[in-house]
């Protein structure tokens, strides 16, 4: 199965093949990160049950439908052999040979999901840039996954958040502290300030989303899908990573771009690959 409507796979699958994937390529001195949904739920299995309260997920199956990555352009060409012949996944030859200078698209070989992997950023509506070195990135700080931080930025930088991406949010920020460093398990709230003050538009539209997250907090504390521990814990991260923020130096960039504001679009318009 290559494209098309994606199986029932339970979580665990998923989860497994993650660790899977970024371990093998490891061997191979391929460096490739896990982003998303599934990234979260790796970083946060302690708080398995919160996510579940908050229906963002099921009863195992179907919770997710891919596995994302990032790697190095540098890497391009080790990354496509690595998953056609040492995986056995099946290329996007269209998407691959046109998009192949910053994306690549591969499907599970017995159509479980489909796996994107970017290189060196995360380009939506706003861009996180990880590096263009191995072993001089950013990806390399963590594994299996991206940086917590950079979890944080790529929920953030959506222009048209969801009740997804937001429950998401709180789990993530439910199951870390906030601190400056990219230490295991802690959200480097440095890296994020830094990122959002030389780029008014992702800055507008993560503090904007991190104010969404405490409203909606507070209506699932009102549901009993958040009980008050769970609530108190997240608005006061999120208010001290807006602390943060707010306090981070502002770079000339961001200043000139903060005086058009609004009157123009400030995120980049996000299109569907059709596959």
């Amino acid at each position: 199965m290559i494209p098309g409507k994606h199986k029932e796979i339970p979580d665990e699958v998923f989860i497994n093949d993650a660790y899977r994937i970024v371990n093998e390529a490891e061997k191979k001195g391929i460096i490739l990160r896990l982003i998303g949904a599934v990234a979260i739920r790796i970083h946060s299995k302690e708080f398995e049950d919160l996510h579940r309260r908050l229906g963002r997920l099921g009863t195992g199956k179907g919770s997710f439908s891919d596995l994302d990555f990032v790697g190095y352009r540098k890497q391009s060409s080790k990354i496509e052999k690595f998953f056609e012949k040492d995986l056995k996944f099946i290329p996007d030859r269209y998407i691959n040979t046109y998009f192949g200078y910053k994306r690549l698209i591969f499907y599970h070989p017995e159509g479980f999901y489909h796996s994107d992997v970017f290189f060196n950023a995360l380009e939506f509506s706003h861009e996180i840039f990880f590096g263009d070195k191995p072993g001089k990135g950013r990806l390399e700080l963590d594994s299996p996954t991206i940086p917590l931080a950079d979890l944080v930025l790529e929920k953030t930088q959506i222009h048209d958040i969801n009740e997804k991406d937001i429950k998401d949010l709180i789990v993530l920020i439910r199951a870390h502290e906030i601190g400056e460093t990219d230490e295991k398990e802690v959200i480097n709230a440095k890296r994020i300030a830094k990122v959002l003050a030389d780029d008014w538009g992702f800055w507008h539209d993560a503090t904007q989303n991190l104010n969404k997250v405490k409203i909606l907090a507070k209506k699932y504390l009102n549901e009993n899908l958040l009980n008050k521990d769970d609530y108190e814990d997240v608005v006061k991260k999120i208010d001290l990573l807006l602390e943060y923020i707010e306090k981070e130096p502002k770079t000339k960039k961001w200043h000139k771009r903060a005086k058009i504001g609004t009157k123009k679009q400030w995120w980049r318009t996000v299109e569907e690959v059709v596959r």
